[in-house]
């Protein structure tokens, strides 16, 4: 009779203790178990404990309760519990606390205070955690004092402008490992104007530029909206000056990753996804210092980093082999009283603006002329006047946005400038009547010949998307003229030397434009020369458009165009030469050595590294560019691996508001090809994800598309990739000679990435930006991807039904064309 009792007590006590976790309160004498939780009273938030993806450590933390994967606090971040042995409650002095299998406290809230009466914690709407006592409400501890690596609406970043004393974020040690990392980030106020910055080690990584009251000035997108970021700025009396993010409709987190990039994501409610919405550091030029002092950076650029007018480089061996740390020096010592000031437009001011009372602008000048130790000034009609002294450090030059700086240079700089514009307008006029004695006598023989050619027509349609002017060239027996614009000449013999006469030991592959060589010039630079063959069938158009895109274009992950030539029927194009020749020679071709060297993190890099590429095509340019024709022999590898994205003669630049497009005119390589474009001529940004899902996959399994076909599954590669994913059995799919248990899950998670771009309709597959994020991590979750479209005979149908499969080349700049219907 006492054994039932028992039982029925000890029945009632758990159904009292379920019950209390069913609210948002934790109150003394309550304990939660691994995996018990509490949830906010809106079912928002969860705390309660979770383990981080490739490992078993289980730690307490708060996390979204639609999206638990997504964490934005972790208590015991540097003390893991090795089981699910672990709890939480409230100690005897009335303490938050974290216990393990034994009972012993690897984690409290550590409140000194002797007069806790009643305490409580609650996970309050918001996702703050907070200690307080019951009677009197007053809160003695928050989550959201201590955050971890996760910013949420309604959190603080503040700094005591008395004590200097912050709120930081803290980025993890790595993805499965949420101890405190090498970065933190959040509000600096006391070195200048406030600012975002992100740390590394205490050192300045990234820094978002002065905040006016609506905007941060260092961050160019604010420039065309207002973003719903920070929009209160306070100074309080004790001191406190922060940012708070006030709630909305929208769900918007701001988290800084393991390897230093804040990151602001939305949730997407509909597709029950977190979108990346921004990530910075964008480039190298958000770098902190990327140029040094006084050098000024801008990422359209090549060399991306120069020296501010009036300044040289501080060392010139260093600078010119890529190393701009040591910055540069004034060419004149200013002189106080009789100095002046270069205006530089569209600017991202310089780190350790101070601000001033003056509120006009005229007074900027004035006010900084007469301090000696003014050595720039800057004007914004919500902070008023900014001041420089000692030293000008993280310039960068925006693309027509941004705000002016005004540095100061000697007198002489100006007077040299004078100089120097004279020979300029006495040069020009000398140059416009050259020219126009040259277009004279060029319009005379056009007219003269016109009609004898009609095989030219094309050429001269390549021509027209060209203004006339001092750089063109004459082509086809000088009856027409092609711009090159400011892309460097080489002549033909320069090239014919460098080549050794177009040597057949000196070639690299031949492709739809032609032959590819390998040349060495005079100064024992090795550039790849890429020659049209009179029996291409791709011509002046492919050509032009070539050089349309790829000269204005500047990114570590695309192909860098170095010159070209076009001398009477002659057209070519000079690039960096790439050592390790292209994605489709390293890594399709059976007795190539170097496939051995891509083990899995080498795959890895190089589908991050292609991606990037990508991205600054479709987002990052000053155009907007949809590639066309991406494949693995439009991959090339440099020295080091880093992948290089080339061929840009079937790309399109889309303008304005447009994003997509359609042609009757198909090119590319099918087998890379989305259905809609194969099929319809329709694409888009989306066409080039499904080109970039396919290489995907074949890296990961080391087999080209248009080659593979599976005999015993009668299945071609993207359909094989499906199946052994869908069964469960990624690992099967993968190239055996990387296939690996211990990196499994990545594996796997990467062919799931490839099967989401190649769905079949564009609506369904992610943007490039999505398929950065799911790579880098900062998405977690991923979606089950749909059936894609694949042909049993293992070739993808193009039109009319009709099929083409390309055969092997280790050619590195191809170019494919195929007219459909």
């Amino acid at each position: 009779m006492s054994r039932r009792i028992t039982q029925l007590i000890v029945l009632i006590l758990q159904s009292v203790a379920c019950l209390s976790l069913q609210n948002d309160t934790l109150s003394a004498g309550v304990i939660i178990r691994d995996p018990e939780t509490i949830v906010s009273a809106k079912q928002d938030y969860k705390l309660g404990f979770f383990s981080p993806p490739n490992t078993t450590n289980r730690y307490l933390g708060i996390f979204f309760s639609f999206s638990e994967e997504t964490v934005i606090w972790v208590a015991n971040r540097d003390a893991p519990l090795k089981d699910s042995s672990g709890a939480v409650t409230l100690s005897g002095d009335g303490n938050l606390v974290v216990l393990d299998g034994t009972n012993r406290t690897v984690w409290s809230t550590n409140v000194t205070t002797t007069s806790l009466i009643n305490p409580v914690v609650q996970i309050l709407d918001t996702g703050n955690l907070v200690l307080r006592e019951e009677a009197s409400g007053d809160a003695l501890w928050e989550s959201f004092s201590h955050p971890t690596d996760v910013m949420v609406q309604g959190m603080r970043l503040m700094q005591n402008v008395n004590t200097g004393k912050q709120v930081l974020l803290t980025a993890w040690k790595n993805a499965t490992d949420p101890a405190i990392g090498s970065f933190t980030g959040g509000l600096d106020a006391l070195s200048g104007t406030p600012q975002l910055v992100v740390w590394d080690e205490g050192r300045p990584h990234w820094r978002s530029g002065p905040w006016n009251g609506l905007i941060f000035l260092g961050i160019k997108e604010m420039f065309y909206a207002y973003l719903d970021g920070f929009t209160q700025v306070r100074n309080d009396s004790v001191g406190n000056f922060f940012y708070s993010r006030p709630q909305n409709n929208g769900l918007v987190t701001i988290s800084l990753s393991s390897s230093g990039s804040a990151i602001r994501k939305l949730w997407n409610g509909e597709a029950k996804r977190w979108d990346v919405v921004m990530s910075y550091p964008e480039n190298e030029c958000d770098v902190y210092g990327t140029c040094g002092p006084f050098g000024s950076c801008n990422s359209l650029e090549s060399p991306i980093c120069s020296c501010l007018r009036g300044f040289e480089p501080a060392n010139e061996d260093e600078w010119g082999r890529g190393n701009w740390t040591n910055g540069c020096r004034r060419r004149k010592q200013l002189r106080c009283g009789d100095d002046g000031f270069e205006r530089m437009r569209y600017m991202k001011v310089p780190d350790f603006a101070r601000a001033s009372s003056s509120r006009v602008q005229d007074e900027c000048r004035t006010e900084c002329l007469g301090n000696c130790s003014c050595i720039a000034y800057a004007y914004d009609i919500n902070i008023g006047c900014m001041f420089w002294s000692d030293t000008l450090i993280d310039t960068q030059e925006f693309d027509r946005v941004g705000v002016d700086l005004y540095v100061r240079l000697s007198a002489s700089e100006f007077d040299s400038h004078k100089e120097r514009n004279m020979y300029i307008i006495i040069g020009v006029a000398v140059g416009f009547v050259c020219i126009s004695v040259m277009m004279f006598i060029a319009w005379w023989f056009i007219v003269k010949r016109k009609g004898n050619n009609a095989q030219d027509s094309s050429i001269l349609e390549a021509g027209q998307m060209f203004t006339t002017d001092s750089t063109a060239i004459v082509l086809k027996n000088e009856s027409k003229e092609v711009n090159i614009g400011d892309l460097p000449k080489f002549t033909f013999e320069m090239l014919a030397n460098a080549t050794n006469q177009f040597h057949e030991d000196n070639l690299l592959g031949r492709g739809g434009f032609g032959p590819v060589y390998k040349g060495v010039l005079a100064n024992n630079k090795e550039i790849a020369v890429k020659r049209l063959s009179a029996e291409s069938g791709q011509g002046m158009q492919e050509f032009m458009n070539e050089v349309i895109v790829i000269s204005k274009l500047q990114h570590r992950n695309l192909v860098k165009l170095l010159g070209g030539c076009v001398e009477k029927d002659e057209k070519i194009l000079i690039y960096e030469y790439m050592p390790n020749k292209s994605l489709d020679a390293c890594l399709f071709g059976p007795t190539n050595p170097t496939k051995k060297l891509l083990d899995w993190n080498m795959r890895s890099s190089i589908i991050e590294g292609i991606g990037r590429g990508i991205l600054y095509l479709h987002r990052d340019s000053r155009l907007r560019i949809i590639h066309r024709d991406l494949k693995p022999s439009n991959v090339l590898l440099d020295q080091d691996w880093n992948p290089k994205i080339s061929d840009f003669g079937m790309a399109r630049i889309f303008g304005g508001n447009e994003d997509h497009g359609s042609t009757a005119r198909v090119v590319g390589t099918y087998g890379y090809m989305a259905p809609e474009y194969g099929m319809e001529g329709r694409f888009s940004e989306k066409s080039d994800v499904y080109s970039f899902g396919v290489l995907i996959l074949e890296i990961i399994k080391g087999k080209k598309n248009t080659h593979y076909f599976n005999d015993e599954l009668s299945l071609s590669l993207i359909g094989c990739a499906w199946k052994m994913w869908n069964e469960g059995n990624g690992l099967s799919f993968v190239e055996e000679s990387i296939a690996s248990r211990e990196t499994e899950e990545e594996m796997v998670r990467c062919i799931q990435m490839g099967l989401l771009c190649v769905q079949e309709y564009p609506k369904d597959r992610p943007s490039i930006e999505i398929v950065l994020s799911m790579l880098s991590r900062d998405i977690v979750d991923l979606p089950v991807p749909k059936q894609p479209v694949f042909a049993e005979n293992g070739s993808t149908p193009g039109p009319n039904g009709s099929t083409q499969q390309n055969v092997y080349s280790n050619n590195e700049l191809t170019l494919s064309v195929l007219d459909g219907r």
